[in-house]
């Protein structure tokens, strides 16, 4: 009886603790280690190179810049690191299949390439670059979606190579823009439905598979995932599409246009989705959850993102909630489970698949099926960050390149390139996380690489300027002069929130930086505080008391070789240590100013994979961030 009474007490400690974590956490939970269990003692590895892995790791991606966790990028570098050895040779990629599906898990290399800078994951990367430049197209130029299946675009292909292709040629400076574009044009204008705005799976360019219809090349039906797969396709696409592109817009309204379709077909009772879309209350068909969860992700974001109106946030809203009901249960053990994905779908192949609505109906349903879990899980960040609030919707947050303007040779294009504390940079020095941070707030993110003037700094909601160069780190610095700084100020007043961070006086330029922070009554000592030995982080820990005023979430921080602060006039000291200012505040007119003597909010001490936990510089600049698109205007 005691041994019973025990056993339930731990279940219902379980179910409580789970009840307090975020449902993003526990759906990953169960994707990174309740997943592709077999003998092989390998957990969330499946047993074969497939997309599947690249879309589940996409979404811990997702969850480990949600967090800040290590996990999450420890488990990415795990999956990844089964496939290569030291010198990034695959063991089970195989260019000349021309499988579309299998360039999918490339962009988790691109992740660990960039991130790591390893040229191990750049081999596997180019190998699968290499793919693309040689996969067999249609007569129109689009990607057949397997060598064993010639002439055919599925909606699903669209997924499985673009989203990489784009991200490859953002940052290896390819320009491939026209050619990634006409792949979401071509595939829409062979599949869509005038009349209903749906998108057909797939389309055959020879009209010689059975399935297909013998004027347009069409499949029979309409599948939710076939579309899922579309619209995700274009939202992860966008992100690294140049925003100053002709095709950009094309792009985006396709999105639209497909949003409304997603829109009209949304079940009225359950507010999730029908396997086959527009068959909805027919016998056999069902209400399937990975095409929800990838609707609810692809509006969500489009929306957060500015790619769709807001009327679409009470589809995915309703989406949402149906697939709480719907869709994510708790089993006997306390764990979530993600149920009600299709386990596969498909058009012709042995055995044949005629895309026949019964054949639709055949495919067996699965528990925890990976083609689900991943985008429930993005779904599900997306929702979560909606539910906190966009406080930086309508709002752009600027990055000075121009005081800060470092520059090297770029070891992917070979050209010069800005780097040290740029949004677009994921090693240690970069700023990648912190606008990962911003951008979840619904904020958008911009550079400016000329000196602040009144027109440049219009649309600017917050201004961030860390570490101006010195000699040292740049041939013809761009010192703050007297007009930068009035400037600036100006814009302050105006309403403008302005972010200064700072560096210790060894290896900033201060003389010239105080120009500015002397107009808000702050100054930078040229000193040097709070320097770590050996890694000993406890030497640059600063704890934040109770009751702070931005830091509301956070204990304890982590600084390092930093600066203090001088104040006078109405700037007020934020955090303190030692009896120095660490943090400050000021009001200016209508605007805000916070200034730190670190840039102490890089990936190095964002992302986890440094830093111990106890530090909590993620709880920061999530605090941080809000606070300062809660002060800020809409521009």
């Amino acid at each position: 009886m005691k041994i019973f009474i025990a056993a339930i007490l731990l279940l219902m400690s379980v179910v409580a603790a789970a009840a307090q974590t975020r449902l993003s956490e526990q759906l990953t939970e169960t994707a990174m280690n309740r997943i592709w269990v077999d003998d092989r003692n390998l957990p969330g590895i499946p047993p074969k190179w497939n997309y599947e892995q690249g879309v589940i790791l996409k979404a811990v991606e997702a969850m480990w810049y949600a967090t800040g966790d290590p996990k999450y990028f420890r488990h990415i570098q795990k999956g990844m690191d089964h496939w290569i050895d030291e010198k990034g040779n695959h063991k089970d990629y195989h260019l000349e299949e021309y499988n579309i599906d299998h360039v999918t898990p490339g962009t988790a290399m691109l992740l660990l390439h960039r991130v790591t800078g390893n040229e191990k994951y750049r081999k596997i990367v180019e190998q699968l670059r290499s793919q693309l430049k040689t996969h067999p197209r249609t007569n129109e130029g689009g990607f057949w979606h397997k060598k064993i299946y010639p002439y055919q675009m599925w909606l699903d292909g669209l997924y499985m190579g673009e989203p990489f292709y784009a991200e490859y040629s953002s940052i290896f400076g390819e320009d491939n823009w026209n050619d990634i574009a006409n792949q979401f044009v071509w595939m829409e204008k062979n599949s869509r439905d005038p009349k209903t705005g749906l998108l057909y799976h797939g389309w055959d360019e020879s009209k010689q598979q059975k399935w297909a219809n013998k004027d347009t090349g069409r499949s029979p039906h309409v599948w939710g995932r076939a579309m899922g797969w579309y619209a995700m396709a274009l939202v992860d696409t966008l992100e690294h599409f140049p925003a100053n592109h002709p095709r950009r817009a094309e792009l985006v309204a396709i999105l639209d246009r497909e949003a409304a379709a997603i829109a009209k077909y949304q079940d009225a009772r359950s507010g999730v989705w029908w396997d086959i879309i527009d068959l909805g209350g027919r016998e056999k068909n069902y209400l399937e959850s990975s095409a929800s969860a990838m609707f609810v992700y692809a509006l969500m974001r489009g929306v957060r993102e500015g790619y769709l109106p807001e009327k679409y946030l009470k589809t995915a809203t309703r989406g949402w909630a149906g697939i709480k009901k719907e869709f994510i249960k708790t089993n006997a053990q306390g764990q979530t489970d993600w149920e009600g994905t299709v386990s596969v779908s498909g058009l012709g192949g042995n055995p044949y698949r005629d895309g026949s609505f019964d054949y639709y109906m055949s495919e067996k349903l699965r528990t925890n099926d990976a083609k689900g879990l991943g985008p429930a899980i993005r779904a599900a960040i997306e929702v979560e960050a909606y539910e906190r609030g966009w406080p930086g919707r309508g709002k752009t947050v600027v990055i000075d390149d121009y005081f800060n303007h470092e520059i090297r040779k770029s070891k992917n294009t070979g050209g010069d390139e800005t780097w040290h504390y740029k949004w677009d940079e994921r090693p240690d020095a970069g700023f990648y996380a912190f606008g990962q941070i911003f951008r979840s707030n619904g904020a958008r993110l911009s550079t400016l690489s000329s000196a602040p003037l009144a027109t440049n700094l219009a649309g600017a909601s917050v201004y961030v300027i860390v570490d101006p160069d010195t000699e040292k780190e740049t041939a013809k610095p761009n010192y703050v002069s007297e007009p930068d700084a009035k400037a600036i100020a100006d814009w302050v007043t105006r309403g403008g929130v302005l972010l200064l961070m700072g560096n210790d006086g060894q290896n900033a330029e201060l003389d010239k930086f105080n120009l500015i922070a002397e107009k808000f009554g702050i100054k930078f000592h040229k000193d040097r505080k709070f320097d770590v030995l050996n890694n000993d982080y406890k030497m640059g820990g600063v704890e934040i008391a109770t009751g702070n005023p931005i830091f509301t979430t956070t204990k304890r921080v982590f600084v390092k070789e930093i600066s203090t602060l001088a104040l006078s006039g109405n700037a007020k000291a934020l955090v303190t240590a030692n009896g120095d200012v660490v943090m400050a505040t000021a009001k200016h007119g209508k605007g805000t100013v916070f200034v730190i003597g670190d840039p102490w909010l890089y990936n190095e001490y964002l992302d986890g994979r440094r830093l111990p936990l106890e530090f909590e510089n993620f709880k920061a600049a999530t605090d941080l961030s809000r606070w300062l698109l809660t002060n800020a205007r809409k521009k």
